[in-house]
């Protein structure tokens, strides 16, 4: 690598400018004791050498200044590009004295990097559209089909244990349990790909239905705070937040070991700010990042353009917070 880096520098534009100015105040030093017949052996003349080689290598050191200071806008515009992440939304801004040429440089690249972000949103708006549709195709069929099928095998076990003889009707009616327990976990879970009430009545509605179910479920106090029309908001922003809660109010049930949770939802216009905050032992972000889907959320966030805040510490819960421009 640093081998790499050393090649690098020496086959730079800057470098390759220093050098052939090297080899051109050396041509003219020669060439002008040349043109004057100095002669290093006269003692009077050797002066006037060394005047002139002063006087070229001062105009070298100007040369390699003014170089220095033109140069040096390029070098922090390379090292400004290197680190920008493509994954994360950046303004792009490039600090120092005002050059025409980088500047131009700068703004086709600030163009590119906005092109660029633009169609990252646009193309994922396409992916949550397609998949929050194969969810709903996947849940319409667990809904239509598999669910009539379990209902079916149910009337067929009701009419069964009408003529079954006594010593057989416990294991028909361990069988009519276990298919009213399939068809109602088959019916949460396509409640959880894609909630009716978010396309029948829209996202306030199905934030409340999630809160109720999730409150069924785990015991948890779930209450929500809300401001503002939610339906002012387009479709995948409303799809956004929905996931998000769902998936904050997941982490909470499983990992949170909390009591009581806290939803709050702001709408102004076409933003929106979700907070989800729990009571629960919290944890450290940085550590537990993977594996609880806040790099999921994250990325469903940029997809419409929104960034998701995460704090938390071992012991004092966890706030998770949402905003949508």
């Amino acid at each position: 690598m640093r081998a790499l880096r050393m090649r690098h520098r020496d086959d730079s534009l800057i470098g390759q400018v220093v050098a052939a100015n090297v080899v051109l105040v050396t041509l003219t030093l020669f060439a002008a004791g040349l043109v004057g017949g100095l002669d290093l052996s006269v003692r009077t003349q050797r002066w006037q050498f060394v005047v002139l080689a002063l006087v070229i290598v001062l105009t070298f050191c100007v040369n390699l200044w003014m170089l220095q200071r033109r140069f040096g806008p390029l070098e922090h515009l390379i090292e400004r590009i290197e680190r920008i992440d493509p994954s994360e939304p950046s303004t792009f801004e490039i600090a120092g004295d005002p050059v025409d040429e980088i500047d131009r440089l700068a703004h086709s690249f600030r163009r590119l990097l906005q092109r660029v972000d633009d169609e990252r949103r646009r193309s994922g708006k396409l992916v949550l559209r397609a998949q929050e549709e194969e969810r709903r195709r996947v849940a319409r069929d667990l809904h239509d089909e598999v669910n009539q099928a379990l209902t079916a095998i149910l009337l067929r076990l009701e009419a069964l244990s009408q003529d079954t003889p006594s010593e057989r009707s416990a294991e028909v009616t361990e069988l009519k349990r276990l298919a009213s327990q399939a068809m109602d976990e088959l019916l949460n879970l396509a409640r959880q790909l894609r909630p009716t009430a978010l396309d029948d009545h829209g996202l306030l509605p199905a934030v409340e239905a999630q809160l109720r179910s999730f409150g069924e479920r785990t015991g948890i106090v779930a209450r929500l705070e809300s401001a503002g029309d939610p339906r002012h908001l387009d479709e995948e922003k409303q799809t956004v937040i929905y996931r998000v809660a769902q998936e904050a109010l997941a982490n909470a049930g499983r990992h949170a070991a909390a009591r009581q949770v806290d939803l709050s939802l702001v709408v102004e216009g076409d933003a929106a700010e979700l907070r989800v905050r729990d009571d629960g032992i919290g944890f450290d972000p940085v550590a537990a990042r993977r594996g609880l889907g806040l790099e999921g959320m994250a990325e469903r966030a940029r997809l419409v353009g929104g960034e998701l805040d995460l704090r938390s510490s071992p012991g004092s819960g966890t706030e998770l917070t949402l905003r949508v421009p």
